[in-house]
């Protein structure tokens, strides 16, 4: 019983974590990633499909991204997508390329960045704490109901918490390399 509990747990810890590394490769460092045009949707022909389902996206030098359309006609929608998007890149079209320079970033776009990025993190680790909640309910649950006793009780909610521990720090080390990256110039 305490296994299954645990196994639960940590494929939820698991997710929260892929969550927040998802979120993170979506911000906009300054270097070109092909992850930042992730959340760009194009309407392609009244079907609302991500862009990278429509075009190839390439980032041939660190500043620059390149997203090359399948389909020339559609590459009006893109660049409106683009532009939707918000993502402060400004398209340049040559035939059905798509050329977005990525602007280096300034001090205080940098810290704004920062701090997002702690908010999703801080966000991360209350949805594991939140897990680790669920997991010692269900363990005390399972305690009532005569399932497992007490020192079962027990070393499931150590091992509940060694776990919670170590996606906690995962989640950290990954906002300390996301704010270097951000923060170098």
């Amino acid at each position: 019983m305490t296994e299954k509990i645990y196994t639960a747990t940590e494929e939820k810890m698991k997710k929260s974590f892929q969550s927040i590394q998802k979120d993170f490769a979506s911000l906009r460092t300054g270097k070109a990633s092909a992850a930042l045009l992730d959340s760009v949707r194009v309407d392609y022909h009244g079907t609302i499909m991500p862009l990278n389902q429509l075009a190839s996206i390439s980032a041939p030098e660190a500043r620059l991204l390149m997203v090359q359309a399948w389909d020339k006609s559609i590459v009006g929608e893109i660049v409106k997508a683009i532009q939707k998007a918000d993502l402060g890149l400004n398209p340049v079209v040559e035939g059905n390329i798509i050329r977005l320079p990525i602007p280096s970033l300034n001090e205080e776009r940098r810290r704004e960045l920062v701090k997002h990025c702690k908010k999703i993190a801080e966000d991360g680790k209350v949805a594991i704490r939140n897990i680790r909640r669920d997991a010692n309910e269900h363990l005390k649950k399972a305690e009532k109901e005569k399932a497992i006793n007490e020192d079962e009780h027990k070393k499931g909610a150590e091992r509940v918490q060694k776990l919670t521990d170590k996606y906690i720090s995962l989640v950290d080390g990954l906002m300390a390399a996301k704010e270097k990256e951000i923060m170098e110039v």
